[in-house]
């Protein structure tokens, strides 16, 4: 409904920040990730938002990047997980490291998080990695077929879910391209790569 909000930053808050967009202040909860990377006060931000609706809610939540906003999703659609344990995660984990916790199997990592208990932990775990190697993109020239997937393009694939773009993913899997590498190992080295970036 709401793909991003710009405005005026009049307000920084422990998990929300105050954007004046013409004369309106819209709250817009935001991890502390986020909160790292916005300018000053009275300086312009753009965050790119999720709005989250129940019948006595209606909540804005934004990111500085795409891809923080595209792992809140992911997040999202765990059973269990809300908008508030999602914001815990990325508060403490980048959409790269959350991914690398998945891909690894690192629940401790995910526990870190306020609010998350082991339970919870491995059902993002093991929900979010399904996601992950089952999806199946058309994205920017990004095309399955029904050849034989190799463990490079599936990598690709699963970047491109966690909010890289189809460049970015085939760049990193390019420069960690190995003979006999499985996806999951692909993914991970790809992941250390971007991170580093």
């Amino acid at each position: 409904m709401i793909s991003y909000i710009k405005g005026k930053l009049s307000l920084i808050g422990e998990n929300f920040v105050v954007l004046d967009v013409a004369g309106i202040g819209f709250r817009v909860f935001t991890s502390t990730q986020s909160l790292s990377q916005l300018p000053k006060i009275n300086e312009e931000a753009t965050l790119h938002t999720y709005l989250h609706i129940r019948e006595d809610v209606m909540d804005l939540y934004g990111f500085a990047t795409v891809s923080e906003l595209n792992m809140f999703e992911n997040l999202l659609s765990v059973n269990g997980v809300g908008p508030k344990a999602a914001l815990s995660v990325l508060s403490v984990l980048s959409p790269s490291e959350l991914a690398l916790a998945i891909i690894t199997d690192d629940a401790k990592q995910i526990k870190k998080a306020q609010g998350i208990g082991p339970k919870v932990a491995q059902r993002i775990i093991i929900d979010l990695k399904d996601k992950l190697k089952n999806s199946a993109l058309i994205d920017e020239g990004i095309t399955t077929s029904l050849s034989p997937v190799s463990a490079q393009d599936e990598a690709v694939e699963a970047l491109i879910v966690l909010g890289y773009t189809p460049q970015e993913a085939k760049n990193a899997v390019s420069s960690v391209k190995k003979e006999g590498l499985s996806t999951e190992d692909t993914i991970k080295a790809a992941l250390s790569v971007l991170m580093k970036k």
